[in-house]
């Protein structure tokens, strides 16, 4: 079916946010939403009581575009708050358009708008090029319709996602009540520095442009998402064959050692298989434990716990926007040290517990894929309805 393709901005006003500045922020008055507010509800507010315009305030329901750094599209579900710049908010014109298909709509075209980006570190949309953006306008029943199929595909990728959430809480939950919180240590386990468990430390190795030894190298999102992820990887040339110590090893501990991401540097993830055809580069540290005295499973929830993460970014330096941390930082680091046979109790529950993450992941990677081809299929007017 062939529906006429219009240009967002003949649907929709987008109203860009309000140039706050560091010295409107206040400790009270109405939120400021910022990007990191959208892209995590965790993130602290800022706070403002000065007076802007009506078209400034968000409500709840209100679309919203985060067109520079993140592009993405948001529905705001939260309270009465003001629109910061870089952000759109869409105010959908009604009668020609309804705002799910919208968001939905967005939400598809945002492909098209990633090569309009502009920018090496900070990319943002041009905001001609952005309303320039076409998108399928069928008639408005049709688009209920299509919103309908697509919020119900979609809140199955939703609810897998809280799936998760409360799964890694659970584990979190697991390990408070069997140790303690290493702030207070309430149980009054001794801590040793990490180097007293350290039996190999070293850093990994990056392709060369020169290179002719082909290798498959990890990338930084294979071990900065939570868990070991063996498919992010690519292909890179090297001087010559990868020494042994670069190879990807059962167990062993891998750190991401460079970010322009402060919350990203230093976290952590292990392997549960070798892989002699898979190196980890510069970016990576790998450490090898004496694992008779340092369950790798207690080690891993450890490392990311907030008592770790202060004393890891706190050690981070920033040079050209890229957070690092280097061997020494990683060495002091301070571990609480219970029994090991207790941490080895906690790591059986741990992997039971994982187990049921990894069911979750693969169920939502069948969600995603499903939602996908609904997606591209109502736009293309292919959807059965």
């Amino acid at each position: 079916m062939s529906w006429p393709s219009v240009e967002l901005g003949s649907i929709a006003s987008f109203i860009n946010g309000f140039a706050f500045k560091p010295e409107h922020w206040e400790k009270e008055g109405k939120p400021i939403i910022r990007i990191q507010n959208l892209t995590d509800t965790s993130k602290a507010f800022n706070y403002t009581s000065m007076s802007v315009p009506d078209k400034y305030h968000v409500e709840g329901g209100d679309l919203l575009v985060s067109w520079s750094a993140t592009l993405d599209v948001f529905e705001w579900k939260r309270e009465s708050a003001l629109l910061n710049q870089h952000i759109f908010k869409v105010v959908p014109d009604h009668d020609k358009v309804n705002k799910d298909y919208l968001r939905f709509a967005l939400k598809n075209a945002i492909l098209s708008m990633l090569k309009f980006t502009r920018g090496s570190t900070m990319k943002h949309v041009n905001r001609g090029d952005f309303l320039g953006t076409t998108i399928p306008l069928p008639p408005l029943e049709t688009q209920k319709k299509i919103a309908s199929v697509l919020e119900k595909a979609d809140q199955l990728r939703k609810d897998c996602q809280q799936m998760e959430q409360e799964l890694n809480s659970l584990a979190q939950s697991v390990f408070i009540d069997m140790f303690g919180d290493p702030v207070t240590n309430p149980k009054g386990w001794d801590f040793s520095e990490l180097k007293s468990f350290i039996v190999n430390l070293r850093n990994g190795v990056s392709p060369s442009k020169d290179g002719e030894v082909e290798s498959k190298v990890l990338t930084l999102s294979a071990i900065t998402q939570g868990n070991f992820n063996e498919t992010h990887c690519k292909v890179g040339l090297f001087n010559s064959p990868p020494d042994e110590s670069k190879k990807i090893k059962k167990n062993d501990f891998l750190i991401c050692r460079g970010n322009g991401n402060k919350n990203l540097v230093g976290r952590g993830v292990y392997p549960t298989d070798s892989r002699d055809d898979l190196v980890f580069p510069d970016t990576v540290i790998g450490v090898t434990l004496d694992l008779k005295r340092l369950d790798i499973r207690y080690m891993n929830t450890l490392w990311s716990n907030t008592f770790l993460r202060d004393h890891i970014e706190s050690g981070a330096r920033t040079t050209n926007g890229t957070y690092k941390i280097n061997q020494k930082v990683i060495s002091s680091a301070p571990i609480m040290c219970p029994p090991v046979e207790l941490q080895r109790h906690f790591g059986d529950t741990i992997e039971s517990v994982n187990k049921l993450i990894a069911q979750n992941q693969n169920q939502l990677r069948e969600f995603d894929d499903n939602f996908n081809v609904l997606m591209q299929k109502a736009f293309k007017g292919e959807l059965s309805l």
